[in-house]
């Protein structure tokens, strides 16, 4: 039987972890204790065996020295090139090869770390790896990994390679959801920061303030990592305080139903720790789906449920126990287009925000990052002036200046659900029109969801699509934004298509007027047209 071990209350989220009760999950209360108390039991328990798994991960990697050398198939990738740098700084000597040197792969370099152009099995026997980490897109027949088997040379695969170094921290906040990961780990690492807590973050984006897509604090103690669901990759990850922000179908080529990506969710939590937190929205029904069926993975690792912290709107309500939001906003008005909104845990004022990126969707990203930095040692001070100060990772919804007089912001939505919440975000910034530049990211998300796609796309006032991008299908022929453009204005809507992306700009020099807003939406590959836009306004 299916059941959710939570207490009434959760004594402003600094109650006894639930290690210390009974596995039956009956509901029931705990001692109140100081967050410090909290997050000191919460290590003691996953680093003596709470979590077995934290254990089974150093053992099987345990034949790593202090200073091994570590090879990155793919390094340049922006996950990868974030786990170098970790690796580096923890003392382990990384190098990498990639197809496609960049900036990223520079800024490595000026790192210290070797980086190689393109791959050949000589960079191994140059660089001479005690493991080699590889991301799931390298093809096989690579030669960089044939020379590693032949050569009796370890590898693993990216997550792997995270997983092991989740184990090697006394706290793991993993951050996961099908949207909102980057940006709510965001928001937690700078609150955290600015709490001296002195963590270590993995993120998805390169993020301002960090320069890269990592940021290095206290070796081994506190570890902020985006756990990305795809290809199952976050059931490597051990944590101490999860996160889920929300449920939703994607990733189509890996999941055949919304019912297995809701599941995968539910076996993400068998690496949290006995006496670990699971911060969840208490409004989104998959969420909940996912904490029913959660007690099976968690009694294979011989674990009781999480301690669950839910966040929400004022009076939303967590459906699998009938109770109202442990984290919640209220009083939420609109500024200038931003939200402003007060606080509340356990019914207690906590904190004024202010934000200043748009959308009722970052209020939800906010509530969340707040839980897991409150539970983990950060102050209501720091998180009022981190989210003051906080314009948004890398590629969510980055305004990136002027164009033609117009507004120009490149976001990464790319599923309809994001679509639908960047457009609504935007429409409360003043501006007059709308001119959506639009790519899907892959053939078959885009044909899975097409319908979906174009209920989304639907509404605005003008869409500009560029063809579908994929790195990793080969297109299949029977799907086109063509199609999604036609239907749209089959539908009566207004939609173009564009085979070549960089006939976009000149179409759109005969549309935009002063104070329109251009939102440049999908992958890095559409999202540059927004950086070329600011450059020939600045005549470059």
């Amino acid at each position: 039987m299916n059941c959710v071990c939570k207490p009434k209350s959760l004594g402003i989220m600094q109650e006894e972890a639930y290690g210390s009760r009974s596995k039956s999950c009956e509901p029931g209360r705990g001692k109140t204790m100081t967050i410090q108390e909290n997050s000191n039991k919460k290590s003691e328990g996953a680093m003596s065996g709470g979590c077995s798994y934290a254990a089974d991960v150093k053992q099987d990697l345990s034949f790593l020295a202090a200073h091994a050398h570590i090879y990155f198939v793919g390094i340049g990738g922006i996950s990868m090139s974030g786990l170098a740098e970790i690796s580096a700084q923890l003392g382990y000597k990384a190098a990498g090869s990639d197809m496609h040197l960049s900036q990223r792969t520079h800024y490595l370099q000026e790192k210290g770390i070797l980086v190689f152009s393109g791959h050949a099995a000589a960079n191994l026997e140059s660089f001479k790896p005690d493991l080699v980490v590889h991301t799931a897109a390298i093809l096989p027949g690579n030669p960089e990994l044939a020379f590693a088997d032949a050569n009796g040379i370890p590898s693993v695969d990216r997550a792997r390679f995270l997983g092991y170094l989740t184990a090697g921290f006394e706290r793991v906040i993993n951050i996961s959801g099908t949207h909102g990961k980057t940006t709510t780990t965001s928001m937690a690492s700078l609150i955290l920061i600015a709490s001296g807590q002195e963590p270590t973050v993995h993120l998805g984006a390169e993020l301002d303030a960090f320069g890269s897509t990592v940021h290095m604090g206290r070796p081994h103690g506190l570890l902020v990592s985006e756990a990305c669901e795809y290809q199952r990759s976050f059931l490597q990850f051990y944590s101490t305080t999860a996160a889920i922000t929300n449920i939703d179908y994607d990733h189509v080529d890996c999941f055949k139903s919304l019912s297995e990506v809701i599941d995968v969710f539910a076996e993400f939590t068998k690496k949290l720790s006995d006496g670990g937190t699971l911060v969840i929205p208490a409004f989104d029904p998959n969420t909940a789906e996912a904490v029913r069926r959660m007690p099976r993975y968690r009694e294979q690792m011989g674990l009781s449920m999480p301690r669950i912290v839910t966040t929400g709107l004022k009076g939303d309500i967590f459906a699998v126990t009938g109770e109202h939001a442990d984290v919640y906003a209220d009083n939420l008005n609109y500024h200038g287009g931003y939200p402003s909104f007060d606080v509340y845990i356990d019914r207690t004022f906590y904190v004024h925000i202010d934000l200043h990126i748009p959308g009722d969707h970052n209020v939800y990203n906010a509530l969340t990052a707040i839980a897991c930095s409150h539970i983990n040692g950060g102050t209501p001070e720091a998180a009022a002036g981190v989210l003051a100060a906080f314009t948004g990772a890398e590629g969510r919804y980055s305004i990136k200046g002027k164009y033609k007089g117009a507004t120009v912001v490149a976001d990464y939505a790319h599923h309809p659900a994001a679509a639908r919440a960047t457009l609504a975000a935007a429409s409360h910034i003043p501006h007059n029109k709308t001119w959506v530049v639009f790519q899907p990211l892959t053939f078959n998300r885009t044909q899975v969801l097409f319908d979906d796609f174009v209920q989304s796309l639907l509404p605005c006032e003008h869409v500009l699509f560029a063809e579908i991008f994929s790195d990793r299908e080969i297109n299949p022929g029977t799907v086109s934004s063509s199609m999604l453009a036609d239907k749209i204005n089959e539908l009566g809507g207004n939609a173009e298509f564009f085979a070549d992306k960089k006939d976009i700009i000149p179409r759109l020099n005969e549309l935009v007027h002063e104070d329109d807003l251009i939102l440049v939406l999908g992958p890095e590959d559409i999202r540059e047209l927004a950086d070329d836009m600011i450059k020939i306004e600045a005549g470059q």
